[in-house]
Parts: structure tokens; C-alpha cells; sequence
């Protein structure tokens, strides 16, 4: 099975260049440090920057420098600061191509909760709803149970839900599954998962391309 940075290792395969990104917080924040060689895209931090480069080494922080998770962060020539106005006006107005986003259940028509957990307390619901309104376009990066070893991967989501049908993808410790109209759709399986163990532990619709692959990952 794969780490939360082989998660985010994988997803940055995603990214195209000319890109601009938003990364969320927790897993998705990780895929920063996985920007493929020679691949150029621009992250965008909904706390207001663009431009942003990959964690920095211990002692180099900046307490200045955080992205929306308030982790420190680094930037890169031509990184430009403004305020949460100008950022949402960005991302309200589709200049995101990308949002990367982690989630706590996902349904196999591409809902998404990742904002609340009723009784528990909760600071806000930050930016997830507007970027899972106006994203061009949404992968997930999550776990695939809880620590239950029930599956998050539902037919629907019992959570208040942040989006409607946004999902296009979404990338486990077990695989990489795309949104279809036939539900969650298996294209690749993390190194020593089997198929078995996928379809028991996902709830929702799964369907199975043909001779699904195992994930390669650059070490």
C-alpha cells in the first residue's frame, strides 16, 4: 500500500504544464515536493499567493511564509502575495485548472465531504466550497477506509457534503480509481494490493479496467 507522499507522488503525475494549482490541506499540500522534471505549473495558496515551491529543510522556515494549512512553505521567483479577496476572485472566475483536495468519504458519482464532522468542532469551512464549485478540475487524495476498516469510497456520502458530482479522480493507499457514470473506476493498483482487496473494501460502484496495472513509482 501506498504512503500519504506515494499518494502525492502520484497525483503530481497528474499535473500538466502551464497548470496553475491549488493544493489543499493535509495529503494534497505533500504533492508540492513531487512536481515532475520539467514540468512547470504554478500553486496557488488560497490564503493568497501564487507561486508556491515546495516545503522548506528544517532551519530555512520562514514564520512568514505558510500556505493555508499554516505550515511554512517556500516560494519561487516571481511568486506574487495579495489578499483573500484577489485569491477567490481567482479561483471563483475557473483560472484554476487543477484543485487537489482531501476528503473524508467520496461517493461513485463524484460527491464530496471534506468539511465537517457533525458534533466535532470545526474552525470554518475554509475554501472547499469554492473551489469544488469552480475547479475545471477535482482529484481527491485520501485514505481509503477509516480506522475502522470501513470504506470511504461509499455509494453516498453520510457526511454533510461540500460538493455535488465535482470528483474526476481520486488516488488511495490502494489505487488510483476515476469517476464514471458507472461509478468508481479501477486503473491502477498500488504495489501489493490485489484486486480482491480493493472491490472489499470499497462500498460504492466499482467497475475494473481490463488487466488493471500496478503502480510504478520513481523512488
Amino acid at each position: 500500500m501506498l504512503d500519504k507522499n506515494q499518494i502525492a507522488q502520484r497525483i503530481a503525475r497528474e499535473l500538466q504544464d502551464g497548470y496553475y494549482v491549488n493544493l489543499g490541506i493535509g495529503i494534497p499540500t505533500l504533492v508540492a515536493n513531487y512536481i515532475p522534471e520539467g514540468v512547470d505549473v504554478v500553486l496557488q495558496s488560497e490564503n493568497g499567493l501564487l507561486g508556491m515551491g515546495p516545503f522548506p529543510f528544517e532551519g530555512e522556515q520562514n514564520p512568514d511564509l505558510i500556505n493555508a494549512g499554516k505550515q511554512t512553505i517556500t516560494v519561487v521567483p516571481g511568486s506574487a502575495f495579495f489578499d483573500s479577496a484577489i485569491s477567490f476572485a481567482m479561483i471563483r472566475s475557473e483560472k484554476v485548472d487543477l484543485t487537489v483536495l482531501g476528503a473524508m468519504e467520496v461517493s461513485d458519482n463524484g460527491d464530496i465531504a471534506n468539511w465537517k464532522i457533525p458534533g466535532k468542532l470545526v474552525k470554518g469551512m475554509g475554501g472547499a466550497m469554492d473551489l469544488v464549485a469552480s475547479a475545471k478540475n477535482i482529484i481527491v487524495a485520501m485514505q481509503h477506509t477509516n480506522k475502522e476498516g470501513e470504506s470511504k469510497l461509499l455509494k453516498k456520502c453520510t457526511l454533510p457534503i461540500t460538493g455535488l458530482g465535482c470528483v474526476k479522480k481520486v488516488v488511495t493507499e490502494l489505487g488510483v480509481f476515476d469517476i464514471t457514470e458507472d461509478g468508481f473506476k479501477l486503473m491502477e493498483r498500488a504495489p501489493g494490493v490485489s484486486v480482491e482487496e480493493i472491490q472489499q473494501k470499497t462500498e460504492g460502484r466499482l467497475t475494473i479496467v481490463e488487466n488493471v496495472q500496478e503502480m510504478t513509482l520513481a523512488n
